[in-house]
């Protein structure tokens, strides 16, 4: 018997090792703390009573979901959804069940918060042969897009940084709003992003597993961010590079590659760095990362579907 509830702060360590599990199992490798699961629960926008959703047997936590509205810079709403079912409780119709309720409630965060606006449910179709593709592709998902997770092993060898016409500084507090300024302006022209509210890169920006000390910022003479690279880290042996940008006046000057190389610089006691890139970047991203001495691990996708909102 399933019982149907939503995502509460007591159900973290049972998230935790569910999500750990699905990360092992799927080859995702996705690993979460528990406390970093449960920052989760305090994002803003995300009302876990009607966005999250826990499925139990008994007292096992067996799978889970979570909906998410996101508006892209062409005025697009966006209704990500993610979770997953415990491998033992597979082919018995809760994967078809969870994805109805987050459809669902997905068409109501757009109505919402976006009325009228051309709307679709995004989903991780995560590496070849992912189970949950079939079933998103039976649901009406198409790929729309690859995404290059890429590496780059931590050795004892000086790194060379190449000197560019900016500083490149560490993050600090008071880096907050410049940065997200020019991440905001950086990624106007990439495929599926959108603007970040001062509410919504706060939560990114005091994320607990940010690493400011590695991260590394391009400033010009007026405090303004021209580039940067921005670092977390959710398992002790990596260090995952969230967020690449170089604000558009300011591209083809080489700040960007100066900025990763310092942070792969000071990513001393990791074994590796890594990070995922647009294959299709409009600024050829995935060469930079080359570059820089990058290497493709693993390739995942992304699945859309329209929303029929009438």
């Amino acid at each position: 018997m399933i019982t149907w509830t939503q995502l509460r702060a007591d159900d973290v360590p049972a998230w935790t090792d569910l999500t750990n599990l699905l990360a092992r199992v799927d080859q995702t490798d996705e690993f979460y703390d528990a406390d970093d699961l449960a920052e989760e629960l305090t994002e803003h926008g995300f009302t876990p009573e009607q966005d999250s959703w826990a499925l139990w047997e008994g007292e096992q936590l067996v799978g889970y979901g979570q909906a998410r509205f996101r508006e892209s810079h062409d005025g697009q709403a966006q209704l990500h959804l993610g979770g997953g079912i415990h491998p033992d409780f597979r082919r018995r119709g809760l994967g078809t069940a969870l994805m109805d309720r987050m459809e669902a409630r997905g068409v109501e965060l757009a109505r919402d918060r976006l009325p009228g606006a051309p709307a679709v449910w995004a989903v991780s179709g995560g590496v070849e042969g992912a189970s949950v593709r079939p079933m998103l592709e039976r649901r009406g998902y198409a790929v729309v897009r690859y995404w290059n997770e890429m590496k780059r092993f931590v050795t004892s060898e000086e790194v060379a940084v190449p000197d560019v016409g900016a500083v490149l500084v560490s993050p600090t507090e008071e880096h907050q709003e410049a940065t997200r300024l020019a991440h905001n302006e950086a990624f106007r022209d990439h495929w599926g992003s959108g603007p970040k509210s001062a509410e919504a890169w706060a939560d990114t920006w005091t994320a607990r597993s940010n690493r400011m000390p590695i991260s590394t910022l391009a400033v010009d003479d007026l405090g303004q961010v021209l580039a940067y690279v921005m670092v977390a880290q959710w398992v002790p042996e990596e260090a995952y590079i969230t967020l690449v940008g170089t604000v558009p006046a300011a591209r083809g000057r080489g700040l960007a590659h100066a900025a990763l190389l310092r942070t792969v610089g000071l990513a001393r006691g990791y074994d590796y760095v890594a990070l995922d890139v647009d294959s299709a970047s409009p600024t050829g991203a995935t060469r930079l990362y080359e570059k820089a001495g990058f290497t493709l691990s693993k390739v995942t996708c992304s699945y859309h579907r329209e929303v029929p909102i009438g």
